[in-house]
């Protein structure tokens, strides 16, 4: 009988450790390389919505972009790349003010890992009481992680007015958070704190700084098909009409 209740909670011990299997609230996906895609859900307008983010592998450490959306999940994102990789998250940028990009700021800043948003992200997390991160870039930011590097570029106003995208030039990699639409999608969603009326001009930026991508990655629905970038102007220019 010890025996049983001891094998019982060993598994029980094991599949918390490594819950991402039976955790319906996180799904981590390999995209390519270092790459993963982790996507976490919250209730929008009565009914389950994913959210995208990413994380990088690096020989060094791991960057995380933006924060899991379930404020429940901060953790064991942390937990399920410590499993995987045997590597701790040491970085985190987020991509725009909303809380699906900067809930877990706060608590990713409290277990030592560096977090960043631009000075425009940060003045608009002041006025609506969003997360704050710890550092602030004033400008397009280039990084070297690792055997990797990347920038941050703000392409002007779009879903929000601050909104960035991140561009791995060498591996041709768009992650565009929420700035860019899913395949899926039929419209631009959130329109609350866009800008209409520059929305497709900002997507033609991000087109000209991330020419011929491999992936796109949205903020948002499947990440698999590399038109949401032109599928996301074609719904901007819409707008304007």
């Amino acid at each position: 009988m010890r025996t049983i209740i001891f094998a019982t909670t060993f598994l029980f011990c094991l599949s918390n450790v490594f819950g991402q299997t039976g955790n319906k609230k996180l799904k981590i996906s390999h995209l390519t390389g270092g790459f993963y895609i982790y996507t976490t859900y919250n209730t929008y307008k009565g009914e389950q919505v994913s959210a995208n983010g990413m994380y990088l592998v690096t020989s060094k450490q791991v960057v995380i972009f933006d924060t899991p959306w379930d404020t429940t999940q901060f953790q064991p994102l942390l937990d399920s790349i410590k499993v995987k990789h045997k590597k701790t998250a040491t970085l985190c940028i987020a991509t725009d003010f909303h809380s699906d990009r900067t809930a877990g700021l706060e608590y990713y800043k409290k277990k030592g890992i560096k977090t960043f948003t631009t000075i425009r992200i940060d003045q608009t997390s002041i006025k609506r009481g969003m997360k704050r991160a710890e550092l602030i870039m004033e400008n397009d930011t280039s990084f070297t992680v690792g055997q990797y590097s990347f920038q941050t570029y703000f392409p002007g106003e779009g879903h929000t007015a601050d909104n960035i995208i991140i561009w791995f030039g060498k591996q041709k990699i768009l992650y565009g958070g929420c700035l860019i639409k899913s395949m899926q999608d039929q419209d631009l969603g959130y329109l609350g704190d866009a800008n209409v009326k520059k929305y497709a001009a900002t997507v033609e930026n991000v087109k000209k700084k991330c020419p011929a991508p491999k992936y796109v990655i949205p903020g948002h629905g499947d990440w698999s098909n590399v038109k949401a970038l032109a599928h996301t102007l074609f719904m901007a220019q819409q707008l304007n009409k």
